[in-house]
């Protein structure tokens, strides 16, 4: 299963492609072709991600479902050992592409792929140990489904560790710009992946025959990923003969930081569920529903801002820090705003939206686990077009503290919480973590890339935060309405929120010049006429 997060970082690999190719003067056709495939896989995601578990909480006992959760987290830990190697794969082939030296690119792969070996070789040792101790680590889980789960983990675990090797091949197209095939590939695997299972429950079979669907559904696409390079990116050899200690270095030296930032991520976002499992399994089913709609707001995010990288790194070498600066005040009042427009629904009808997605008893459990969750997806990304830049510019090592003190923060208070609270106490823990790698970020990085990105911290805060924040104030107002479970919404309600908020956004959350350009690009579509015929 697709992982987001790391989803976004792959989506940041075409960096240096596109730099690259941008004297050419096929940079803008590339870009929006890949723009194009980055977004049709988001519309995808999001589509499997919604109607797949309206069926399987409509067809499986809330316990089969909690264990099928488990085991699909449990596999996606293999996707953390990675570490950043895919898209230091990409990276390199690109640059070496752009100089014209194949052999060059073609060494940097295979040092990926010598690199994925060790990293498969650590998730199967993973799985082993994971199947050995399956009963130590969810103990609440029923006996009679332990021999069922253990089987289960070790089908996917070892799948998705040949994956990992599969995955450079896959870099070497994203390298040279063909991000279209991979693309196509992970499109294919989400929606086979989805049907194996719906097959498999409609078919009434055990979660063992629906991991072994899955498992082959892995191996089938990621065999197919070496067939594509094969046939059509051949003359980028990978091979481990092409090994050699030099390039080695190269992809391991690049790949440290993200390594760090994969761990901390890992820790924010991929222990929840099995932290949950261990101490609260009742809350297991509840919770995992409850972060597919965080997990959409981040798809929609990340997608949005992925060709902000390549523009935000080509503008680094021809603006001053002051012109950064404000551009990074731009965007994170853009990616506010955009972040409350996609979250403030999910907290005012967040019980209404769970009820028909997958029922009452699933929306009575986790409504209040989707509501902060939806709090912490929008604070932790408050600061995503800071640490875009900061990537860009190539200063991603000062954003690192932030990044583990979030991980640590956030770890530590889920365990402490979950304890105490359950699944709430997960989700209050994963809010506390975001409110503590905002305030590193503005305590710490910020200072070291003061240089580079001349802002005031409080102008940052005013102009690219608090400003668009103010849409939020008739949710605000009307917390206890929506936040006490139960008040009805009627129709007076939504239509008094939905225009109160949407006018804000409209006054407040752009400035007026925006407002213009917006109804000046609408009335070129809809009036269909060209600018041209506009200006004349």
């Amino acid at each position: 299963m697709e992982n987001t997060e790391e989803a976004a970082q792959l989506d940041t690999a075409l960096i240096a492609s596109e730099i690259a190719d941008a004297k050419s003067g096929s940079l803008s056709r590339k870009l929006s072709l890949n723009a194009v495939a980055s977004l049709i896989r988001v519309a995808i995601n999001c589509l499997v991600a919604l109607l797949l578990p309206a069926y399987l909480t409509h067809r499986l006992p809330v316990e089969i479902y909690g264990v099928w959760v488990l085991i699909l987290q449990m596999g996606a830990y293999i996707s953390f050992l990675d570490f950043g190697a895919q898209t230091g794969v990409a990276k390199f082939v690109a640059e070496f592409d752009a100089r014209g030296d194949r052999i060059g690119a073609g060494h940097r792969a295979s040092a990926g792929l010598a690199m994925m070996l060790g990293a498969a070789a650590a998730g199967i040792l993973l799985t082993l140990g994971v199947v050995w101790q399956v009963p130590r680590l969810f103990g609440q889980i029923p006996t009679s489904l332990h021999s069922q789960v253990r089987i289960s983990i070790a089908i996917m675990g070892v799948s998705l560790s040949f994956g990992l090797v599969c995955a450079v091949y896959s870099a070497v197209f994203i390298g040279l710009q063909r991000y279209v095939v991979p693309t196509g590939i992970a499109i294919a695997n989400r929606i086979f992946t989805a049907l194996v299972i719906a097959l498999a429950v409609f078919s009434h079979r055990s979660i063992v025959i629906m991991s072994l669907g899955v498992g082959l559904v892995n191996v089938l696409t990621g065999g197919l990923q070496i067939v594509a390079w094969r046939r059509m990116a051949r003359s980028v050899l990978i091979s481990l003969r092409g090994v050699d200690r030099e390039a080695v270095r190269q992809v391991l030296s690049y790949c440290v930081v993200l390594a760090v930032w994969s761990v901390s991520s890992l820790c924010v976002s991929g222990l929840d569920v099995t932290v949950i499992g261990h101490w609260a399994f009742r809350d297991t089913p509840y919770y995992s529903l409850a972060t597919l709609p965080t997990n959409l707001i981040i798809l929609v995010i990340s997608s949005v801002l992925a060709p902000f990288m390549p523009a935000a790194s080509a503008l680094s070498t021809q603006r001053t820090p002051e012109a950064m600066g404000n551009l990074l005040s731009q965007s994170t009042r853009y990616t506010t705003l955009l972040l409350l427009l996609t979250g403030l629904p999910l907290l005012v009808f967040g019980r209404f939206f769970l009820t028909v997605w997958v029922g009452p008893v699933y929306a009575t459990h986790g409504i209040r686990m989707l509501q902060i969750l939806v709090l912490a997806t929008i604070v932790r990304n408050l600061c995503l077009p800071y640490s875009i830049m900061v990537l860009a510019i190539g200063k991603q090592k000062v954003a690192t503290a932030a990044t583990i003190g979030e991980a640590v923060v956030n770890l530590a208070s889920s365990i402490y919480l979950a304890q105490r609270l359950g699944g709430v106490g997960v989700a209050a823990g994963t809010l506390v973590g975001a409110c503590v790698s905002v305030f590193m970020h503005f305590g710490i990085s910020m200072r070291y890339t003061s240089s580079n990105l001349q802002l005031s911290r409080y102008r940052l805060v005013i102009a690219g935060m608090l400003r668009p924040a103010s849409i939020a104030l008739p949710t605000l107002l009307f917390t206890p309405k929506w936040w006490n479970a139960d008040a009805a919404l009627n129709f007076p309600f939504v239509v008094l929120w939905i225009f109160s908020t949407l006018t804000l956004s409209w006054l407040v959350g752009i400035n007026s010049m925006e407002r213009v350009q917006l109804l000046h690009f609408l009335r070129r579509k809809l009036g269909g006429k060209s600018d041209d015929a506009i200006m004349a």
